[in-house]
């Protein structure tokens, strides 16, 4: 029997989500998003163009067709609590409540969350509701520190003192935030990001993925949502060791726990981003929902069933054997416009050859009669996959350079050379 499944969201991730939804025949794809992205408009039966912040509309739109199931791409909607209202209507999604979500939305409640039930991994950190007391504990520290407005900032809103900004460039920043900040300890070391799909008590882990959030080669310029990702066969990175690895999942499953016991079950995708240090991961944040990119890399090897997984964590029935992934390795590589992400140029056109062995997810992007035109954020991704990281990188490389235009990409993401730094890096660490 067919069913209807609902995907929030138009961007890359999501075009990763309608793809992977499209592998089961039987599951019918409908969409919401600001923007018709060509590649989830091709796999939908129908989509309405709509802000994915309008709960009012989503919810009309789901009642009009009919929707049983709903996949929640980006966290804005999450914060406006469209999975509380789809629910309302028996409408199962891959998504937590606006309370749940609070784990993302709101570092202040992450932070105290974990300090309350003892969670491992938390930074030394001090939250301020006035910028003044929070620029004279900036300049009274003699230690580098990162400054967090505690909302959301789409990935773009951590300054990391030694990284981003000097004192003064934090103070000033400070300075600039009204909402409340969060200053912690900066921490040493690798990043990497581990996501699990959750059904309210139990969780299942996907792939571990590293992410390059910088704009330009060699990890420098300035952070943007993404520039693209990679992950291994093993499903693991080698400067993350076993017991590395078990205590980030353990650290998973106490916030997964931490929240259940403060009556806010969670369901859908945690998303947990950590740094490995000397003395272990440590928690740099939570996000409540797939990763861009790292969704595409994950979703890109996934061989169950996504539409049943989306429907046993919805139900709360999730075991560990509905969710394989190949092992295989992938590479993401971004296309952006000129100029991402300070000056991003809109409106020029892209040519996209069409014989790629990479797989083609498309971001923000319009398509006029066919032509395909920038925007002002990320454009289109590629994803190689492999059987080792060599030959997905060398697929994605493929993939990105033969686009034509006035764009760009980071070359260097899933080459030997930068995994190597990895390793050595964490060598020298301990």
């Amino acid at each position: 029997m067919a069913m209807k499944f609902l995907v929030v969201g138009g961007g890359g991730r999501e075009h990763a989500i309608a793809r992977a939804l499209s592998c089961n025949p039987n599951t019918v794809i409908y969409a919401v998003m600001s923007n018709s992205n060509p590649g989830i408009a091709t796999l939908s039966y129908g989509y309405s163009i709509a802000q994915e912040t309008d709960v009012e509309r989503i919810i009309s739109f789901a009642t009009e067709v009919g929707i049983d199931y709903a996949v929640i791409g980006p966290e804005a909607p999450l914060q406006c609590g469209v999975v509380d209202a789809l629910e309302k209507l028996g409408i199962g999604c891959l998504g937590p409540s606006q309370a749940s979500a609070r784990i993302e939305t709101d570092k202040a409640f992450c932070r105290r969350l974990m300090k309350e039930y003892q969670v491992d991994g938390l930074p030394a950190y001090r939250i301020f509701q006035d910028s003044a007391e929070a620029v004279d504990f900036i300049s009274s520290h003699d230690e580098d520190l990162v400054i967090k407005p505690i909302g959301l900032t789409g990935g773009k809103g951590v300054k990391v003192m030694g990284e981003h900004v000097d004192r003064a460039g934090a103070i000033e920043y400070a300075r600039s935030i009204s909402d409340g900040i969060v200053i912690e300890e900066r921490l040493i070391g690798e990043e990497f990001t581990l996501m699990a799909f959750v059904d309210g008590r139990s969780i299942v882990p996907m792939p571990l993925v590293q992410d390059h959030k910088r704009a330009f080669n060699g990890d420098t310029g300035p952070n943007t949502g993404g520039m693209g990702s990679y992950s291994l066969s093993d499903h693991r990175l080698p400067f993350v060791t076993d017991a590395d690895y078990g205590s980030a999942l353990r650290i998973m499953h106490d916030v997964v726990s931490a929240l259940d016991r403060s009556g806010t079950p969670y369901r859908g995708v945690l998303y947990g981003q950590f740094m490995n240090t000397v003395s272990g991961p440590k928690v740099i944040e939570f996000n409540a929902r797939f990763g861009d990119p790292e969704a595409m890399n994950v979703l890109s090897i996934l061989s169950s069933d996504f539409s049943e997984i989306v429907i046993r964590v919805a139900e709360g029935t999730l075991r560990q054997s509905d969710v394989v992934f190949e092992q295989k390795a992938t590479v993401c590589k971004y296309v952006v416009p000129a100029g991402y992400p300070d000056a991003p140029v809109a409106g020029d056109p892209i040519d996209i050859p069409r014989d790629n062995e990479a797989l083609l997810y498309y971001a923000n992007v319009s398509d006029i009669d066919g032509q395909i035109l920038t925007r002002r954020s990320r454009s289109l991704a590629f994803v190689g996959v492999g059987p080792t990281l060599s030959d997905a990188e060398r697929s994605a490389e493929a993939g990105a350079s033969s686009v034509l235009g006035n764009v760009r990409y980071r070359s260097d993401i899933g080459k030997d050379e930068i995994l190597k730094r990895r390793i050595a890096h964490m060598k020298e660490l301990r």
